[in-house]
């Protein structure tokens, strides 16, 4: 796992000692089920409910034995003698592991869905705080048109609702245990047994399996993964390029006493977006792995194990981490209006180029026409930096369409954000 980006209650749902927990969760379960049909006698059933393990005796044991599930089974046997003749009763090692599993992706789920709340509750605040703070809208990183910061994040807002929605989606999917025997036939545990231990553990049935629940459910977990982390990377980007020096509309927090080069005492990097964008590259190698991990041999081979024992712990714990930094960023985010503004104003007045091609347009030149004509004074305007409303007014032809007044009317920063209100009232914003 990877410690560094591991937080505390994250790192405790995919820590050894939980898997052991989770794995006599499941048997002690399976147990109550065969003791409800009679198979286990009541009056063992209450050494069973006292089995423990040792963590570290079965991590001996599994150095010995080369298998950590009959290593845990050996460990919990030391807690309850002979009465562990009925641990384990008909099972294979994945009955529970893969339900445990379930389990443990359900608790990841629940934590991921508070993490992506947090993110969502912070989004929300920050477009209403900003909804008609007007910023400079870039397509291919050149100046396009006006629009608002608060627009920009009521956009992020409503994709974090999305990937919340994913979220439930992947959970739901993933939410099924299997009791069926070494490969999935129910010979040696009846299909009454799994639904009753399911039942008794909060899972849904896996309605059919082979050695193991099938590895799409798990894809899907991870790849959903994947794209929450896409979307963090996407943000932290936008971070990134507004923070840059000869932008500066925004900037992540930077702490009292903190650093950001070890050579230049000046520096005020977005070392946390940058994090958060980095990161979103190794969650996204995950997602490929998982995909692999779901063409198995017949009805199981070991392929899938080794790689999930390291892409889905680290994958939660990734993202659960990249939530967290994303909102804390976004919590602390300094904002310069001031800046936005000047930004705007850089290309003297480009931004209204479309609206004077349709004024054009609409006084009857064809568009070719129409678009030539502003072009040529929008190419001059910014090869001169010289203002475009007076360029336009200096050309004749341009004036023989439209008055020096009709052009001013035009260069009116409000037309750009007439429908925001209206947009945050589809985002439930108003």
């Amino acid at each position: 796992m990877i410690g560094r980006y591991t937080r505390p209650r994250m790192g405790r749902i995919w820590s050894e000692e939980h898997k052991l927990e989770t794995w006599l969760r499941v048997e002690l379960a399976v147990c109550e089920a065969w003791a409800e049909q009679g198979a286990i006698p009541q009056e063992a059933m209450a050494k069973l409910r006292a089995a423990t393990f040792d963590a570290e005796r079965a991590a001996a044991y599994e150095r010995e034995m080369h298998h950590d599930f009959n290593a845990f089974l050996r460990s919990v046997a030391d807690s309850i003698g002979d009465y562990s003749r009925y641990v384990h009763l008909g099972l294979t090692s994945y009955d529970a592991e893969d339900t445990a599993l379930a389990l443990k992706l359900v608790e990841t789920s629940e934590l991921l869905a508070t993490d992506i709340d947090a993110l969502i509750e912070v989004l929300a605040a920050l477009a209403v705080e900003h909804k008609d703070t007007l910023m400079m809208g870039r397509t291919h990183g050149i100046h396009a048109e006006p629009t608002t910061f608060g627009l920009k994040l009521a956009l992020w807002l409503d994709e974090m609702r999305r990937n919340r929605l994913r979220l439930d989606q992947a959970r739901e999917m993933i939410a099924v245990g299997k009791i069926s025997g070494a490969v999935g036939t129910h010979a040696t545990v009846p299909l009454s047994i799994e639904e009753a231990t399911c039942r008794r553990l909060g899972l849904g049935v896996a309605p059919v399996s082979t050695q193991i629940v099938q590895r799409d459910r798990h894809a899907q977990f991870v790849t959903t993964l994947a794209i929450i982390a896409a979307s963090l990377e996407k943000f932290a980007t936008e971070v990134r390029h507004l923070q840059r020096t000869e932008v500066l509309e925004v900037e992540e927090p930077f702490a009292a006493g903190q650093t950001g080069s070890s050579a230049m005492p000046h520096k005020r990097n977005p070392e946390k977006a940058e994090r958060v964008a980095g990161l979103a590259r190794v969650v996204r190698g995950y997602a490929v792995t998982a995909l692999e991990d779901v063409a198995l041999w017949h009805e199981r081979d070991l392929t899938n194990s080794a790689p999930e024992r390291i892409i889905i712990p680290d994958a939660c714990i990734l993202v659960d981490y990249m939530l967290d930094q994303l909102t804390n960023i976004m919590r602390g985010l300094q904002v310069y209006p001031e800046n936005m503004r000047q930004n705007i104003e850089l290309t003297q007045g480009l931004v209204f180029s479309q609206r004077v091609l349709i004024a054009l347009m609409d006084k009857g030149l064809a568009r070719h026409e129409a678009y030539e004509l502003v072009q040529r004074n929008a190419m001059r305007a910014w090869r001169e930096r010289q203002p475009f409303l007076d360029l336009l007014c200096e050309d004749a032809e341009v004036m023989l369409h439209l008055s020096r007044d009709e052009l001013a009317c035009l260069f009116d920063y409000g037309y750009y954000t007439k429908y925001v209100d209206e947009t945050f009232k589809r985002v439930g914003l108003a």
